[in-house]
């Protein structure tokens, strides 16, 4: 009779020659098996070439598979199918299934209940949309890896601790998800430090991550801090810092000392602006970076065209750079109007260029055509640049107070807003005015 030894060492051999046989047969289809040495394999060849044809209908192919063998280890009714089936529930279509996979295979292995169902109710707790789910796991698929009491939730604290609103970590995270996955205490924080060091209050930082989250990923020693010494060796001024990044965060990010360069010369040669004049131009309008070439010089042919000197345009760039962006068309119509209506002189248009930026129908036309039935005669800036209500209250008033200037930052982290008689400080204490700031700073 056979002994149970006997019997042991015979089911070892069976399955040693089995192993030998299945790695020979995914050799033969081009699988790389080093490491499968390490893994438990199905008894049968027929139960491999499901598992592989398995993959390969959801778009992978064989090299696909050599960058992660250990896919081939997972069962096709056990793991495949309720991984799969999950993922398509939660939102990735299914003809992305592959591409799901392909970038995180590891995903095979997980447990639908115990590691996977966790990840994504944690952030439907964070207010990301059920209907992105799909989109925010496709951009970043190693979310699905991260334990829910590790960097997740301490990259989302310390965005709270700051002034990050909570209902706006869902949108942020929507945007950029990677910054769940970034740690806080090497990452995250030096960088809002950083910021703050340079003059921006703690609350613009916060509002600025919340609209544009993917600062967060900016590397602050490779990045950051040489795009902001290169604003300053271009002539933008420390105290500036703060409006300009606050303006365009996204310059923290650029290859700033080429587009900085480039537009800096083209500045000179085609509008004859000094490198003075220029930094300045940056200053207010930091956008001008990544402005176009042949989109600049549009509203400046048309200046020209109108009779403007060259160093007149370079003098109303200077001042007011956001004409740049204006649309010619609107510019026409309202310089039609200034010469016909108005009948003003040119040189009122050249101290006060941001005429050109002011709605005709909405706001310089009805403006007008009230000051004249009062017989007031003013400047552009005094009648143009306020709100209608403030435009109400000196057309009654028996006096003309100053023209106003708009908001400036002061270095130390405190907000100067010069008011109809005299500046106030705004305190970080007043988050509506950071607020209103923050709109105001971000839009063109």
């Amino acid at each position: 009779m056979p002994t149970v030894t006997w019997g042991v060492i015979q089911g070892k051999k069976e399955k040693l020659v089995n192993r030998v046989k299945i790695c020979d047969h995914l050799k033969a289809l081009g699988v790389i098996t080093d490491e499968l040495e390490t893994i438990e394999l199905p008894s049968t060849i027929e139960v491999i070439s499901e598992r592989l044809e398995f993959l390969q209908k959801l778009g992978l192919t064989i090299d696909d598979v050599n960058e992660y063998p250990l896919m081939l280890g997972c069962s096709v009714r056990k793991n495949l199918i309720p991984v799969l089936a999950y993922l398509e529930k939660i939102g990735i279509s299914r003809s992305k299934l592959g591409e799901f996979v392909k970038n995180y295979p590891q995903v095979l292995h997980a447990s639908v209940v115990v590691e996977l169902a966790p990840v994504v109710k944690f952030l439907r707790g964070l207010d990301v949309e059920k209907q992105d789910l799909g989109y925010v796991l496709m951009k970043y698929p190693e979310l699905l890896g991260f334990k829910l009491e590790g960097t997740m939730s301490t990259s989302v604290a310390y965005l709270v601790s700051i002034g990050v609103s909570p209902r706006d970590i869902g949108p942020m995270v929507t945007q950029y998800p990677y910054l769940l996955g970034m740690r806080v205490g090497t990452m995250i924080k030096p960088l809002v430090d950083y910021l703050i060091s340079i003059g921006l209050p703690k609350k613009i930082v916060a509002r600025m991550l919340e609209k544009r989250a993917y600062v967060i990923g900016y590397s602050l020693e490779e990045t950051v801090k040489p795009n902001v010494e290169c604003l300053i060796s271009f002539g933008v001024r420390r105290e500036m810092l703060p409006l300009v990044i606050a303006q365009y965060p996204q310059i923290l990010g650029l290859p700033v000392k080429a587009k900085m360069s480039t537009q800096q010369y083209f500045f000179s040669l085609k509008l004859k602006v000094d490198p003075e004049g220029f930094a300045r131009v940056v200053e207010k309008m930091p956008q001008i970076v990544s402005l176009k070439q042949n989109v600049i010089m549009k509203p400046v042919e048309f200046l020209l065209g109108r009779a403007f000197r060259v160093e007149d345009v370079a003098r109303m760039v200077v001042r007011c750079p956001q004409i740049l962006c204006s649309r010619v068309e609107l510019m026409k119509n309202a310089y039609y109007f200034y010469k016909t209506e108005m009948g003003r002189p040119m040189k009122e248009l050249v101290e006060y260029p941001e005429y050109f930026t002011y709605g005709l129908e909405s706001r310089i036309k009805p403006r007008y055509q009230k000051l004249q039935g009062k017989g007031i005669r003013s400047s552009l800036n005094w009648f143009l640049n306020c709100s209608d209500q403030r435009f109400e209250e000196r057309l009654e008033g028996n006096f003309i107070d100053a023209d106003s200037d708009g908001p400036v930052f002061e270095m130390g982290g405190k907000l100067d807003m010069p008011g109809g008689g005299g500046g106030e400080v705004v305190s970080d204490e007043d988050d509506d005015d950071d607020e209103v700031l923050y709109r105001r700073t971000l839009t063109l």
